[in-house]
């Protein structure tokens, strides 16, 4: 839903493999590969240590690659919890921080569009996870579906952790739970359970108190549109979008298809077309809708961007 990509679609699976076992082997024989410490599965990286601290380590742990900036706010959200999420799968992947703003070449060369942008390292091979916020469950399926494709096409097993490792000062420090963390695992749980009207209850009370919170905003669309779709006649709609173009309530039932079916552009495009072919509560209806669409992929999209732009030489 925000971007993610198919990770079985891993390029030279082959010789990224035997490359992974070659470093392996190369590694053992120097001693290296012991157990580390849980403080460990998090580090800094810049352009001078990218080489041995993401992709040498990506030969024997899938390296997931945070891009952040200190001046974004969303950041400041999926950062703790990526860093947590490391902690809790204990070595099953590494957790890679880059500041863009102290790392630019690095964001060139991964041609980040905006931030938090999240990548991944297996074997060496570069690929794109998400961008922008995303609740805790997508990111947890993602990490799986990582893990898996790493151990199955490359064999990377992970790296040992040992909790006693290091003294107390290298421990990492406890992430604090957030002041909607409860509520938000509780509309997370009734998302993925399809319990539509559950989420949506859970996600507007944190935004009744928070109404900035980027998890819940993004959650809160993601079930509305999820709900939407959910009693759909996917032949009847398409077909009554068809002989109604302008038509606004058969556009916005097709445009939530066409999202929920991966065709961001497609949705988009609709109702933007449709914007322009009508006026008054009609057309303010369908602007409304696009921008709801807006925050289930995530401001940050150049999809969406592309998106805001066509939408405002409709309007203005």
């Amino acid at each position: 839903m925000s971007g993610v990509v198919d990770l079985a679609a891993v390029k030279a699976a082959g010789d990224a493999k035997a490359k992974a076992e070659q470093a392996r082997a190369e590694s053992a024989r120097q001693g290296g590969g012991g157990a580390v410490a849980p403080a460990s599965l998090v580090i800094d990286v810049d352009e001078a240590g990218f080489e041995t601290d993401v992709l040498q380590r990506s030969t024997e742990v899938p390296v997931v690659i945070d891009f952040w900036a200190e001046w974004c706010e969303p950041c400041k959200q999926l950062g703790p919890l990526l860093e947590r999420l490391a902690v809790e799968y204990n070595g099953r992947f590494l957790l890679a921080k880059v500041d863009v703003d102290a790392n630019q070449m690095l964001m060139q060369q991964f041609g980040v569009q905006g931030i938090p942008a999240v990548f991944a390292v297996v074997a060496g091979q570069a690929l794109p996870l998400f961008q922008g916020a995303a609740p805790e469950s997508q990111i947890r399926e993602t990490l799986d579906q990582l893990i898996q494709v790493g151990e199955e096409r490359f064999g990377l097993t992970g790296i040992v952790v040992d909790p006693s490792a290091g003294d107390a000062d290298s421990a990492p420090a406890e992430v604090p739970a957030g002041p909607y963390d409860a509520q938000l695992e509780t509309a997370a749980q009734a998302l993925d359970a399809n319990d539509f009207d559950g989420a949506v209850r859970a996600y507007r009370s944190v935004l009744a108190d928070d109404p900035v919170n980027t998890e819940a905003k993004l959650g809160l669309a993601q079930a509305e549109l999820l709900g939407r779709v959910a009693g759909l006649d996917p032949q009847q709609v398409r077909k009554e979008a068809a002989e109604n173009p302008a038509a606004p309530a058969a556009q916005m039932a097709a445009a939530d298809l066409d999202l929920v079916g991966g065709h961001v552009e497609d949705a988009f495009g609709r109702l933007v077309e449709t914007v322009r072919r009508n006026f008054g509560d009609d057309r303010d209806a369908v602007r409304v809708r696009l921008l709801e669409l807006f925050e289930v992929i995530g401001p940050d999209d150049p999809r969406v961007t592309a998106a805001r732009t066509a939408l405002a030489r409709v309007l203005f």
